[in-house]
């Protein structure tokens, strides 16, 4: 999956919260089970690369704002 094939944040959030829905309430093949398990760890992935992203957006902007400025 390339980043423009990737889920926006929202969109995987959503789609996580309802495979551990659906992994908690069971009744799922051994087969399905792990296949909806592995479909969760790729979307977690995706959540943790847009919080990591958002987290460095953000640490950059601290940054600039606590970096003294040069006189003019």
């Amino acid at each position: 999956m390339t980043a423009k094939d990737a889920p926006t944040y929202e969109r995987a959030r959503d789609e996580l919260a309802e495979v551990v829905r659906r992994l908690e309430a069971g009744g799922l093949t051994l087969e399905g089970s792990l296949e909806l398990w592995e479909r969760g760890e790729e979307l977690a992935g995706i959540c943790q690369a847009w919080l990591d992203g958002a987290q460095a957006k953000l640490d950059d902007a601290v940054q600039r704002r606590t970096e003294p400025t040069p006189p003019s």
